[in-house]
């Protein structure tokens, strides 16, 4: 046996390595240069679905639609077989950055199709049609389903939970939008069993555990660290609920909202509940006011969409980072067009995993844009920061940290920071804080029960804990376990409310933005520390603080982005912050100030549910 070299298996006609044989017969080269023809033919493959996934969201036909999936696929379909073929070198002692690689090339997707041709062909369609189905998704009211026109879309229905303080109105649009799903309950039962049958092909338990298993540590090691990082900050969220609740009661009364049980899902001002900042007008503080309208101030400056981004490109320039490249001005797209449909959720792109950066976004003159400008160019920074990488280092430390990347910076836009920029002539004083902390906590500290959640059933549902006939109930087992919501009418496993989430729907990973809220305020105490900012205990709010013109900031911060991901994403976190753990204590100094103001509003009534 000694003397046979290789060993090859036909799997869907492709040549592959018997996985766990004759390893000894490889040799460090040989998986050298397995690797760089692999990154070769990835970096190839993902520019070409880049290309035409930027066409397609930008003149969206069925004809582009269907050249990128086909992109899509082609480049998933290639990281599989090389997935596959990497096990040959299980068991070979390789130098620590090529082992990172090999590591990487087996856990870098979110589904794993089986080897089985027909199956992997079903399970791409399952996965097609279940994103189709949500894409599709309308909610036709009686009166009006004669009429495909006046359905209404997911849009249509955000800005009815959003705008809306009719209870009757709300709860029919809360019923209208989950009634999409059950079709997909079928579906996605079949898709759980396949996606499955491919990851453990490639060694993994199930799905979940693959997942699980992109973070540098065990994946039961890391179920446990999710835990631990919500026992840091559940007390926070349940002051939040607490006051929330009282002031919905006061709105709506005892017969909707329950004194000490949990809140219906149609009132907090979004379909899931994951975000409660448009409720922020019911239940602010008596005469709250910001000091400023930064909307009015740039709609009355007739401020331009360009403008908005290149006060985004000024705060990293302020930082010391290089300014974008002009095809970045030639190639963005930042206006809805007049002649056709484009995809307006806001997005950066890195389309040649080098230097061609963009953002795609329908940019409005508001408050929330010029956030939200900040946001997409931290991503932007953060591809091009990694670029010299190789490609499969060419991404951030963990799923979780681009995102909260972009919203560190977010949290940059202070009223100080925007006298700086002169759009303020002088920041309002600190009297205003408690209203702004309560918006931000509606939108930050309200998202976190259910960013954690979402996977956390998906995890139990692919281990196959959660069977096909406990999927709804064991979904509203766990959002009220966590965020302490309740459904608004009764539900049954005739229902398939997980599917009324994109994420769910599109297998798109969630966990990732639970890390990405705990992260953020992370590393903007960090880097309010290396910017000479005061930080909690000092006297002043963390609140406050941005870094905007402060290099030292800037070079913490960029040495951390250059890493890309060539280091476990615990190095990464030292070499911004100093610290190798995880830590929500950083929410809990941001929010003190509104911590201690909700447990005033909160004396003698019930916390919990």
């Amino acid at each position: 046996m000694a003397s046979i070299t290789k060993t090859i298996l036909l799997i869907a006609g492709q040549a592959l390595w018997v996985p766990g044989l004759f390893a000894a017969q490889s040799t460090v080269q040989d998986a050298r240069k397995f690797l760089e023809d692999a990154e070769q033919r990835l970096l190839v493959l993902a520019n070409e679905a880049q290309q035409a996934s930027w066409v397609q969201e930008n003149f969206i036909t069925s004809d582009t639609e269907a050249l990128a999936a086909l992109a899509n696929q082609r480049a998933t379909d290639e990281q599989v077989r090389l997935a596959k073929e990497a096990k040959r070198f299980d068991g070979l002692t390789l130098p620590p950055d090529l082992a990172r690689k090999m590591r990487l090339l087996r856990i870098g997707f979110t589904l794993a199709t089986p080897a089985d041709p027909k199956e992997s062909e079903e399970v791409s369609r399952l996965a097609a049609e279940l994103d189709g189905m949500y894409g599709k998704g309308k909610y036709c009211p009686p009166a009006l389903a004669s009429s495909d026109k006046k359905c209404l879309d997911i849009g249509d229905i955000t800005r009815i939970m959003a705008a809306s303080s009719n209870p009757g109105e709300l709860l029919d649009a809360w019923k209208g939008w989950h009634a999409i799903a059950p079709p997909m309950r079928k579906d996605f039962t079949r898709f759980v069993e396949l996606s499955n049958k491919g990851a453990r092909e490639l060694g993994f338990r199930d799905t979940g555990a693959m997942w699980r298993s992109k973070y540098d540590m065990p994946p039961d090691d890391f179920a446990k660290e999710v835990d631990r990082l919500w026992a840091q900050v559940r007390p926070l969220y349940l002051s939040l609920h607490a006051y929330v609740r009282n002031r919905l009661r006061e709105k709506y009364g005892d017969a909707v909202v329950p004194a000490n049980g949990p809140i219906p899902a149609d009132l907090l001002g979004n379909i899931w509940a994951q975000d409660w900042s448009n409720i922020y007008p019911s239940v602010a503080p008596p005469g709250a006011d910001p000091g400023y309208d930064l909307t009015r101030i740039l709609v009355d400056r007739k401020t331009q969409p360009t403008d908005m981004v290149r006060y985004g490109e000024g705060f990293f320039k302020s930082l010391g980072f290089a300014p974008l490249p002009p095809t970045f001005w030639e190639r963005s797209l930042f206006v809805k067009p007049r002649d056709r449909d484009v995809v307006c959720h806001a997005s950066a792109w890195d389309v040649d995993n080098l230097e061609d950066l963009r953002i795609k976004m329908c940019i409005d003159i508001t408050a929330e844009d010029f956030t939200t400008v900040h946001h997409e160019l931290g991503h932007n920074f953060y591809q091009r920061a990694y670029s010299k990488q190789p490609f499969l280092f060419r991404d951030s430390a963990n799923d979780g940290v681009h995102e909260a990347i972009g919203d560190t910076i977010a949290l940059s836009v202070t009223p100080e920071y925007l006298v700086k920029i002169g759009l303020l002539d002088r920041a309002p004083d600190s009297s205003k804080d408690i209203g702004l902390l309560l918006k931000r906590a509606l939108e930050k500290v309200a998202f976190l029960p259910f960013g954690l959640m979402i996977d956390q059933w998906r995890w139990r549902v692919f281990s196959g804990e959660i069977p096909p006939d406990k999927y709804n109930q064991a979904w509203w087992d766990l959002r009220m376990k966590y965020q302490g919501i309740a459904p608004p009418v009764e539900r049954s496993e005739l229902d398939f409310d997980p599917g009324a989430k994109y994420h769910v729907a599109a297998n798109v990973p969630y966990t990732r933005y639970f890390l990405s809220f705990i992260m953020q305020f992370q590393f903007h105490r960090a880097l309010a520390r290396a910017a000479g900012c005061p930080v909690a205990g000092s006297g002043t709010p963390l609140s406050r603080c941005s870094i905007y013109g402060s290099k030292e900031a800037g070079e913490k911060l960029n040495r951390m982005l250059e890493m890309g991901l060539s280091r476990p994403w615990q190095e990464a976190l030292y070499e911004m912050t100093g610290e190798r753990d995880l830590d929500a204590s950083a929410i809990l100094d941001y929010f003190a100030p509104l911590q201690k103001w909700l447990d005033e509003q909160n004396k003698g009534k019930p916390v919990g549910w």
